[in-house]
């Protein structure tokens, strides 16, 4: 149990404040240094001052048509400086921004503006064609309409207090549909304080790299906003584009899940940009030893590993890595934060055994929203302080002897894969409202190969009702309709029924791996040299031992990450430039060495879910 301590501008429990909101604090900070530079994208640059006034003028219009404290503002805008201008103006006016990924499935968004019940949401001319008709009035933020050119730049009145919300997560949910989680500015705040002393207020060049719609983003582009740093939003150039990003920006601070730095690190150039930041930040996902070690060969700043989830406010716990790390922990409390492993009678497990972990302190937030029952059942009263309140974070985990806390995995069916939370009941739900299927089961499967990274992928098992013939590509389809991306399995395998334990229960551990069939095996071995260095290159990937010449990339458990590390694994093999597009448009280790070799070959028509993949991958990290 950390002690309390009083942040610089924010005193949770007797409420002395320096400032009341995240806005506040921003303010504050665009009147210390207000000609240095804030923030950079591309070729633009914009300085705290601009930074401010700009915000100010789009916070007054937003006022102007009732956006105030405790009323949630959706932004669905894509990775720019106007999706700065957005936040920031959102929480001057005084409301609470629900983040919305413009990528996402359209029914996803539909479900989220629903739920949430925003009156108005920030878009530009183009994701506007990604948000449903509705009673949501859109307001454009890259519009140079004389509405919002005529509004005064000067600060803007706002009530907002340290108890009102500042932003409304999604996350998934266990019963089809997302939930919302909302957060004060007072647990954000805290948070921030509790950065403070994690990473220090020394102003420096922070890559951001995260969508908003994750919660880490609030470290990457409002923490650094409010200690002077400058931030650079990394927009549309891809993952590839990182390494020289860090070069070209010079980059001291960075943070990512460790997916993605894995991706970064593929290529020798990319593992060695790390070499000059000063600062590395992993979290979102356990991060692997051997990565760790192998990031440290390159890199010797500070290193950390963070934990937390979005119910305690982004990171709750930190943890120095060494520079010849034995293990992974993910360390202790940050600021103002308790951690507790208990019993199922909520009593305090002894040092080294296992135990449900929660999470107390300032970090703990107001609930789901128009979740009562589920606020409920996760957040209880903390037995140890009276009159706190703690969260069941679903997460096992025990004291190591040196006080740090080992993270041992999930008590429900509640996963992480790069860096999202997934409720695995949501996909299953989703699955079993499709025409034909009787039961639908997913599990996280890990897929390690020696020298790739290792990779978590979703696999999904139906089976069918009475008479029903099930295809794989259609359920697929149906899934990529109404979930992200990152929720739709890799792969699907239908089944005659569901093995089952001893007490009638679904074996999960029991279901079988995913795995080629013969003829695709022998046409493999019978193929030409650059359909066997395609095959090669597929299977490390993949980690599987057979691809087969004919079998669909994506089917396979193909997914965005993995299709860039293919796109250059192939180029350096083949020696030759290939666009990214073209694993897409020939998903066959067939058609694509057709396609290399100067053969005529049709081009895939690609579904909506490849479609939405390429995009993904060419246009963000």
């Amino acid at each position: 149990m950390s002690p309390a301590k009083i942040p610089d501008e924010y005193h949770p429990t007797s409420g002395s404040l320096r400032v009341a909101s995240v806005a506040q604090a921003f303010e504050r900070q665009a009147t210390l240094t207000p000609d240095a530079v804030a923030l950079v994208c591309e070729e633009r640059h914009f300085t705290y001052r601009e930074l401010d006034q700009r915000s100010n003028q789009l916070a007054r219009y937003l006022q102007q048509l009732g956006v105030g404290p405790e009323i949630l503002t959706g932004i669905a805008v894509e990775r720019s400086p106007e999706m700065v201008v957005g936040l920031l103006a959102i929480l001057k006016a005084g409301g609470a921004y629900v983040p919305i990924d413009p990528k996402f499935p359209p029914q996803r968004i539909s479900t989220m503006i629903e739920d949430s019940q925003a009156p108005i949401i920030l878009a530009t001319a183009h994701t506007k064609t990604r948000l449903p008709q509705g009673t949501s009035r859109i307001v454009f933020i890259d519009s140079d309409s004389a509405e919002l050119s005529s509004c005064n730049t000067a600060p803007v009145c706002s009530t907002a207090h340290e108890k009102n919300l500042a932003y409304v997560i999604y996350t998934s949910g266990s019963t089809g549909k997302p939930k919302g989680v909302m957060i004060e500015h007072r647990n954000v705040l805290n948070f921030f304080a509790g950065m403070d002393d994690v990473i220090g207020t020394t102003p420096g060049v922070w890559l951001a790299v995260t969508s908003i719609s994750f919660d880490i983003s609030a470290l990457e582009l409002l923490w650094t906003l409010t200690r002077g740093f400058q931030v650079v939003v990394h927009g549309d150039e891809g993952v590839q584009a990182i390494p020289d990003a860090i070069r070209n920006y010079g980059v001291t601070h960075m943070q990512c899940t460790p997916s993605l730095a894995q991706m970064i690190a593929v290529r020798p150039e990319g593992l060695a940009s790390f070499a000059s930041l000063k600062k590395l930040f992993l979290g979102g996902e356990a991060l692997p030893l051997a990565f760790a070690r192998r990031l440290r060969q390159v890199f010797k700043g500070e290193f950390l590993n963070m934990y937390g989830p979005t119910e305690t406010t982004i990171w709750s716990t930190t943890a120095a890595i060494a520079q010849d790390p034995a293990s992974i922990s993910i360390g202790k409390p940050i600021l103002n934060t308790q951690v507790y492993v208990l019993d199922s009678a909520l009593q305090p497990k002894s040092n080294g055994d296992v135990g449900d972990l929660f999470i107390g302190g300032e970090g703990v937030v107001r609930g789901y929203w128009q979740r009562p029952d589920l606020t409920a059942e996760r957040f209880l009263d903390d037995p140890f302080v009276p009159g706190n309140r703690i969260y069941r974070t679903g997460d096992i985990a025990r004291f190591l002897p040196d006080g740090n806390l080992e993270f041992l995995g999930r008590a429900d069916f509640q996963v992480k894969l790069r860096g999202y939370r997934i409720e695995i009941g949501e996909i299953e739900t989703v699955l079993e409202t499709q025409r034909g299927v009787a039961q639908a089961v997913v599990v996280a499967r890990e897929f390690t190969s020696e020298g790739r990274f290792e990779d978590k992928r979703l696999v999904a098992y139906v089976v069918p009702k009475a008479g029903a013939q099930l295809s794989t590509a259609t359920l697929r389809a149906a899934l990529a309709a109404m979930l992200p991306e990152y929720m739709v399995p890799s792969h699907i395998i239908v089944l005659d029924s569901f093995p089952l334990t001893a007490n009638g229960k679904i074996d999960r551990n029991a279901l079988p791996m995913p795995a080629s069939d013969e003829p695709e095996l022998i046409s493999e071995i019978l193929g030409s040299e650059l359909e066997r260095k395609i095959a090669q290159v597929w299977k490390e990937a993949l980690g599987v031992e057979h691809v087969g010449l004919h079998r669909n990339f994506f089917d396979l458990g193909a997914h965005s990450l993995m299709v860039a590390e293919v796109h250059i694994q192939l180029q350096q093999l083949l020696g030759q430039e290939i666009s990214l597009v073209d694993l897409f448009q020939f998903p066959t280790v067939s058609a694509l060495a057709a396609h290399l070799d100067g053969q005529e070959s049709a081009p895939h028509t690609a579904t909506r879910a490849e479609r939405r993949l390429a995009a993904r991958e060419l246009r963000k990290p």
